[in-house]
């Protein structure tokens, strides 16, 4: 098998660098997103537009990202889970990682419609604008920056939650869950 596929055992390096390259953007949209709502909204503040504009690129960068692995995960085989597993553990693995790809959607998702609905461009790094998926809506808009927000948040936990368990895995329970996302192992 070519080390760009997955195999029972261990994922490819597609599916690693896709893994690793959308943790990267997720903990930079998280960083940015919760620095820049912290900002005045009072007058002009370009530091904060400027932030808004390149979080709403990078979201849009993520919700390619997430397609390819969404593509990639329905076009290739998944690596077993690690062997002794009880059951529970099995499905509350299978049900995060759907969840996961829940949120990467519905994120980007939620942030174009608030965009579109408050009359603010998603421009992809002033190259050119993504069409806007619905008419100016001063409520849609408001709700959307409320959906977002805590879908952000779910994100936050699910993240740590994810993060934590692959750290149990690798430390407490020594196996090779962890390492079979690794390039090289």
């Amino acid at each position: 098998m070519k080390a760009w596929a997955n195999t029972p055992q261990h994922y490819g390096i597609i599916a690693i660098v896709l893994h690793w390259a959308m943790a990267v953007l997720l903990i930079v949209l998280t960083v940015l997103g919760l620095y820049m709502v912290r900002l005045p909204d009072a007058g002009y503040d370009t530091e904060k537009i400027t932030l808004i504009l390149v979080h709403k690129a990078i979201g849009m960068v993520a919700l390619v990202f997430v397609l390819l692995r969404l593509v990639w995960r329905l076009c290739s085989d998944l690596p077993q889970l690690a062997a002794g597993l009880p059951q529970w553990q099995q499905v509350t693995a299978r049900f995060v990682h759907l969840l996961f790809y829940a949120l990467l959607f519905s994120l980007p998702f939620t942030g174009w419609v608030m965009s579109s609905a408050g009359g603010y461009p998603v421009s992809f790094f002033g190259w050119f604008n993504v069409p806007d998926i619905t008419e100016l809506d001063e409520r849609l808009f408001q709700e959307s920056i409320v959906v977002h927000r805590w879908l952000g948040y779910a994100l936050v936990v699910l993240f740590a939650l994810h993060a934590g368990a692959a750290l149990h895995h690798h430390w407490s329970l020594r196996d090779d869950t962890l390492r079979r996302m690794m390039p090289g192992a």
